[in-house]
């Protein structure tokens, strides 16, 4: 079985939203310049990095406990940002650039800050495609966890080209842009 399956389309027929809501539900849907674009759900390892960073950042940053509050952060919004259709695993969006939430089940507002778990069903996706449409829409910040690796990557965009701020692994304290008030470590998002 394929990780990746990619819905035949032609320039002239891109896949459309509708496609994409036709998916079975136990898929992850994506739509990237035309393409659907499916891989399962997350494994187990996968979660756990996302909903423990999550966990990290929702108390200080989107709730303001112990932390300077000011963002919204969420698990898996599905982003429309102009012809793509993209489901980060995490993304926040500073309350002064989206004071509330939509009333629509997706956000056309690109976030302020993205975070994608690699996978070997979405690594290139992620690396590649995905992290050149976030440059595009001028998302400021974008990490890469890797929970086989046990690594997290920060970029910050700076004159439309992502540039790495740092990479930190294993238990590493981190305090990195743009959640640098607040630091934690990262064994709290590896499952061992």
């Amino acid at each position: 079985m394929t990780d990746i399956a990619l819905k035949s389309s032609s320039p002239a027929s891109p896949a459309s939203y509708e496609d994409l809501k036709q998916v079975p539900p136990h898929l992850v849907a994506e739509l990237l310049d035309g393409r659907l674009v499916t891989h399962p759900r997350p494994s187990p390892k996968h979660v756990r990095a996302s909903s423990s960073l999550g966990d990290e950042l929702m108390s200080p940053f989107d709730k303001g406990r112990g932390g300077p509050g000011g963002w919204w952060i969420l698990d898996e919004p599905e982003l429309h940002l102009g012809a793509h259709v993209l489901v980060p695993d995490l993304a926040g969006w500073r309350r002064e650039h989206m004071p509330k939430l939509p009333d629509t089940a997706w956000f056309e507002q690109p976030p302020d800050w993205i975070c994608e778990v690699l996978s070997p069903a979405t690594v290139r996706y992620d690396r590649l495609e995905k992290r050149d449409i976030y440059a595009a829409f001028k998302v400021a910040h974008l990490w890469f966890v890797d929970p086989d690796a046990k690594t997290l990557e920060a970029f910050t965009l700076k004159d439309g080209a992502w540039v790495l701020e740092a990479t930190r692994a294993n238990d590493d304290e981190i305090a990195l842009a743009p959640f640098a008030e607040v630091p934690f470590s990262l064994a709290s998002l590896w499952a061992e």
